[in-house]
């Protein structure tokens, strides 16, 4: 009798432990999760010695939560060791290849180190899901990412995608500005930029040294002196070592 006894409580032990276990495993993902979220908080406040230590923790629970590589890579990148970013915003995308987020921030990492060509390529593999809630500033970065490779048709186009989705990116709306400006377009560049100085005025944006020679610009197109000199002036105070107001500069000799 006393056997049995002891073979049963050893059965029950074995099957209690198995449940833990079990429980444990299906658990897993809700607490990688938690300690994801809990990495970003650390993140935007600038802790990433915790959030670090949190993203660390998530994915010894679950190895296969992207999220904290991307989180793991963010801190990298701002702890200025790009090599280990970049190593886990490969890792990340290894484990979740459609998603646009991933491709998005993996994007502007290469921006941040000026590889240009590459940045581009994940940028447009950001802008391709249609789903995705930060599309049209993929499109914006992607049209900066363009410029800077001499694209100037392909970056057009990422404007003009980044307007039809949201009409108030205001580097988009500066950008197509310019670009008519330079085709000669100039009832175009006239309403782009009108819809600048909007946004500036609701102080959404302010003003740079692009913009502020783009309005010297197209005040003389309109023939009004007065808005020109306007933007003169400000460019002159505002940025003096800039390309901007060395041409305006010598648009005035």
């Amino acid at each position: 009798m006393k056997g049995y006894l002891i073979i049963l409580l050893s059965v029950l032990i074995a099957g209690c432990a198995g449940q833990e276990v079990t429980t444990a495993e299906q658990n897993a993902p809700q607490a990688a999760q938690a300690y994801t979220q809990l990495g970003m908080q650390y993140l935007r406040s600038g802790d990433t010695g915790s959030a670090k230590n949190a993203f660390q923790r998530a994915v010894e629970i679950a190895p296969d939560e992207f999220l904290s590589y991307n989180g793991l890579a963010m801190v990298f990148q701002l702890e200025d060791e790009p090599d280990l970013a970049e190593k886990y915003f490969k890792k990340a995308i290894s484990l979740e290849s459609d998603s646009a987020m991933l491709h998005n921030n993996y994007g502007a990492f290469l921006f941040s180190l000026e590889r240009y060509p590459q940045a581009c390529k994940e940028l447009a593999r950001a802008t391709e899901d249609p789903f995705y809630n930060l599309r049209s500033q993929a499109f914006e970065n992607l049209g900066r990412c363009f410029m800077l490779i001499e694209r100037p048709d392909a970056a057009q186009h990422a404007f003009e995608r980044s307007l039809k989705l949201n009409a108030n990116r205001p580097l988009a709306v500066l950008q197509l500005a310019d670009a008519m400006l330079q085709q000669d377009e100039l009832a175009e560049a006239i309403n782009y930029f009108d819809q600048f100085s909007e946004l500036v005025d609701q102080k959404r944006v302010e003003h740079n040294a692009q913009s502020l020679w783009l309005g010297v610009q197209i005040s003389r197109f309109k023939q009004d002196g007065v808005n020109a000199s306007t933007y003169g002036l400000i460019l002159k105070s505002m940025y003096p070592d800039s390309d901007e107001y060395r041409q305006y500069k010598e648009s005035t000799r």
